[in-house]
C-alpha cells in the first residue's frame, strides 16, 4: 500500500491550497478525491453564481485570479482558476477515490478508498460541505404535485418558465436563486423563516470583506455596533421589504452561531418592488401549494429548499475522538485537532470570507506538519 507524507481528502479549494502548501514545505502530498476532476462543487452550482467576495481577497496561496476575471469572479471562472491552480503547482489528484473512512493505524492514518486506499502519518480533511445537503420536512409533503428540490440541484430558469416558485430560505443561495427567477419573469416567493443579517456587497465603493479584514482586532459585538450605521444608511429598513433583523449583528452571528449574513446584490431591491413576495415559515403544504403561519395558503407549482447544508463527518471518521461536535461537525479548522496528525482545512465559517481563509488555514496546516517532521 502506497505512502505518503500528507493524505489530503478533496480537490476543492481547501485540497488544492493545502497540498500545495505542503509541496512548498518539501511534503509529499497525495489528493484523493472522489469525483473525476478539481473543483467538482464548484462545478455543480447554479449558473449565474458568482463570488459574493472579491477577487483580491479569494486568491489561493502562491497564485493570484488574473485580473480580467473582475471583482466578482463567475463560477465558470473559479473553475477556471481551480484547473489553473492544479496546473501550476503541479498537483496530481487521485481521481475517482472516494474515501469512505479514516482510522488510525498504529502511528499512520489510514484512507480507506478502495484499490486507492493510502497510509500517512498526517490527513486532512477538506471535504467542504457540498455533500450535507439539509432538506427539512413538512406535512403534507407527498401531496403536493410539483417537483420539490434543494437548492443544490438548481441550475438555471429554464425549467421553471411559467411557474409559481417558492423559494424556501434567505440565505446567500436563497436570495440569488429567487433574484435568478424573478429576472427570468418567473413568478416567485421566499419563504423567510427568521429574523435576518444582510449586508452590502460593497460600502463606500468598498468590498464589504474589506471590513471585518480591518477589524479583526475588535470582538465581533464591537465590530458590529461600530458598523451599524453605515450598513443602515447603505440597505435602509429591512421592514420596508417585510423582513425583520436579526438581534445580533452578522459578525457576532458568525462567531456564535457559525451563520453568515446575506451579502445582497439585489434581492432586497427586488422585494421592495414587489418583484419577489415574502411570506413567512412555513406550515404544511398541499396538493397545489403551502400554507403559511402566520398568512393564507398560496398555489406554487415547484418549491427550492435553500436551506443550507449540515456536515457530518462521523461516518468518516469513526474512531477520532475529541474532534467533532455531537452532530458531526469539526471543533476546530486549520489547526491541529485533538488526535495528532488530523487536520480540517475550510471546515468552518469565516467573517472574512471562505476562499481566504482557507488559503490563510492551508498554509498554517502546512508550517505545523512541516514542523512536526
Amino acid at each position: 500500500m502506497a505512502e505518503s507524507d500528507v493524505i489530503v481528502v478533496g480537490a476543492g479549494p481547501a485540497g488544492l491550497a493545502t497540498a500545495a502548501a505542503l509541496r512548498a514545505r518539501g511534503l509529499d502530498a497525495v489528493i484523493l478525491e472522489k469525483s473525476a476532476e478539481v473543483g467538482s462543487v464548484w462545478r455543480r452550482h447554479y449558473d449565474r453564481l458568482h463570488l459574493h467576495t472579491d477577487r483580491a481577497r479569494s486568491n489561493l496561496p502562491g497564485l493570484a485570479m488574473p485580473k480580467a476575471y473582475g471583482r466578482y469572479p463567475s463560477r465558470a471562472q473559479i473553475v477556471a482558476y481551480l484547473e489553473a491552480y492544479t496546473a501550476e503547482f503541479a498537483l496530481k489528484p487521485v481521481f475517482s477515490a472516494a474515501v469512505s473512512t479514516i482510522r488510525r493505524e498504529g502511528n499512520l492514518w489510514r484512507a480507506e478508498a478502495g484499490p486507492n486506499t493510502r497510509v500517512a502519518p498526517t490527513v486532512v480533511v477538506a471535504t467542504g460541505w457540498a455533500d450535507f445537503p439539509h432538506s427539512p420536512s413538512w406535512p403534507g409533503m407527498n401531496a403536493f404535485s410539483g417537483p420539490i428540490l434543494h437548492s443544490s440541484l438548481y441550475r438555471n430558469p429554464a425549467r421553471f418558465a411559467g411557474k409559481r416558485v417558492l423559494v424556501v430560505g434567505y440565505g446567500n443561495s436563497g436570495a440569488e436563486i429567487a433574484l435568478d427567477l424573478s429576472e427570468a419573469g418567473i413568478a416567485v416567493t421566499l419563504s423567510v423563516r427568521s429574523p435576518v443579517n444582510i449586508v452590502p456587497r460593497e460600502l463606500f465603493g468598498l468590498p464589504i470583506l474589506a471590513f471585518p479584514t480591518a477589524e479583526q482586532w475588535l470582538p465581533p459585538r464591537a465590530a458590529d455596533i461600530l458598523n451599524a450605521p453605515a450598513i443602515r444608511l447603505a440597505i435602509g429598513s429591512l421592514a420596508t421589504a417585510g423582513l425583520v433583523k436579526a438581534a445580533k449583528g452578522p459578525l457576532q452571528t458568525i462567531a456564535e452561531d457559525g451563520r453568515p449574513p446575506l451579502i445582497d446584490i439585489g434581492t432586497l431591491a427586488a422585494i421592495r418592488a414587489g418583484r419577489i413576495k415574502v411570506r413567512g415559515d412555513i406550515a404544511s403544504f398541499t396538493s397545489t401549494g403551502v400554507a403559511f403561519t402566520r398568512s393564507q395558503a398560496a398555489p406554487f407549482d415547484a418549491v427550492i429548499l435553500a436551506t443550507g447544508f449540515r456536515p457530518d463527518l462521523r461516518k468518516l471518521l469513526p474512531d477520532a475522538k475529541g474532534v467533532l461536535s455531537a452532530s458531526g461537525v469539526p471543533l476546530i479548522s486549520g489547526r491541529a485537532t485533538a488526535e495528532q496528525g488530523l487536520y480540517f482545512c475550510g471546515a468552518i465559517v469565516s467573517p472574512i470570507g471562505q476562499l481566504r481563509q482557507i488559503a490563510i488555514e492551508a498554509v498554517v496546516i502546512a508550517k505545523e506538519v512541516a514542523k512536526a517532521r
